[in-house]
């Protein structure tokens, strides 16, 4: 990445040159008024306010839209971060679900000419032609959240957010060592997924950790069906699973809004839900750690286990703009440490790739 000339430089370099004009000004003999002398002093003010604009780093944000409870919390820490008080002047376009709002609006920003655009994508696919265009206007793009299936990685600078596989393998281990230590049979797991927006990232990593998990350890999975990230869908989804199976012990919902919804479906139909699956129950799992009605049900037993998905993003992409204004170049991916919940006693840690994580209570 070629070295970016930060935006303190310019401000510096752009005040000199004020203090330069003022004094060859002076040295000529004009007359510089004081306030409430001179009828230009509304145009001095202008000067003013557009010098210290300058001054302000600028920044597009295209969120996807408002789906969930993390989505929610992810955007109110983008906002709360990226304000004038601390140093930005922020252009917000919510993309309501929909790609092509996100693609008009990285347009706009690119219109705009901001300092750099931060993109939260809808799905993977379809950016490379608007991202060609951030870069030929030479704007650095931070993916947050979710990631870009792009043939030139150059397309983007940086990305910072979950690793969606790392956090089904966590809930799936979590599952393995539960139904052991029950003597379950592998083969007596009859698991429905409830899944995200289709080709997100956050839909691919958990719907790919669950499909691994089911075929290494010869557990039924039997249906995966999109809940779209919100109750409402997931809840209509549950109700037709249930019409399809009987025998469903297992709901693997790929964020707590669906759980939510799930639940919702199951106590509608006289379904018990809890982590008792010898006896009956069904057991609901989860991701976010977010909602709090869903870290209800977690420490209720209504949900066994929820693997945490960490909103709180603006911070961390402050400091890449940081890193990039100093002319550094920082990790092109930027994973967040997550942990895992469940109130279960029995499972106090889980082993994934070689790697011990404790099993924290919600």
């Amino acid at each position: 990445m070629e070295k970016r000339i930060g935006k303190k430089e310019k401000w510096l370099a752009l005040l000199c040159s004020a203090m330069v004009l003022i004094c060859l000004l002076i040295g000529c003999g004009l007359r510089i008024d004081k306030p409430g002398q001179s009828d230009n002093d509304t145009a001095e003010k202008k000067d003013s306010d557009s010098l210290a604009a300058e001054n302000y780093i600028t920044v597009g944000f295209s969120q996807l839209g408002a789906e969930s409870d993390w989505r929610s919390a992810n955007t109110e820490s983008m906002l709360g971060t990226f304000t004038k008080e601390n140093g930005y002047d922020l252009e917000y376009k919510n993309g309501q679900q929909k790609q092509s709002n996100q693609i008009t609006a990285i347009r706009m920003f690119i219109q705009q000419e901001v300092d750099y655009i931060l993109l939260a994508p809808a799905t993977e696919d379809g950016w490379d032609s608007v991202l060609g265009e951030a870069r030929e206007a030479g704007i650095p793009v931070i993916l947050v959240d979710r990631m870009v299936n792009t043939s030139d990685k150059n397309l983007y600078s940086c990305w910072v957010g979950s690793d969606f596989e790392l956090e089904s393998k966590k809930v799936t281990a979590w599952i393995k060592a539960y139904t052991e230590s029950k003597n379950i049979d592998p083969a007596d797991l009859h698991i429905v997924n409830i899944q995200g927006s289709i080709g997100s990232t956050a839909q691919l990593g958990r719907s790919r950790g669950l499909a691994n998990a089911a075929r290494d350890n010869g557990w039924d999975l039997m249906a995966e069906v999109s809940g779209d990230f919100t109750e409402t869908k997931a809840r209509e989804v549950m109700e037709a699973l249930l019409k399809r199976f009987d025998n469903i012990n297992v709901v693997y919902c790929e964020n707590d809004n669906e759980a939510i919804g799930a639940i919702s479906a199951l106590e509608s139909a006289g379904k018990k839900v809890g982590s008792d699956i010898a006896n009956g129950e069904i057991m609901v799992v989860s991701f976010d750690g977010v909602n709090e009605k869903a870290l209800a049900y977690a420490r209720e037993g209504k949900i066994a286990c929820i693997a945490e998905c960490n909103p709180l993003h603006g911070p961390r992409v402050e400091a890449l703009i940081e890193a990039i204004e100093r002319g550094e170049t920082p990790d092109k991916f930027n994973y967040v440490d997550e942990k895992i919940y469940s109130y279960i006693d029995d499972i106090s840690q889980i082993t994934v790739d070689d790697v011990t994580y404790d099993v924290e209570k919600p």
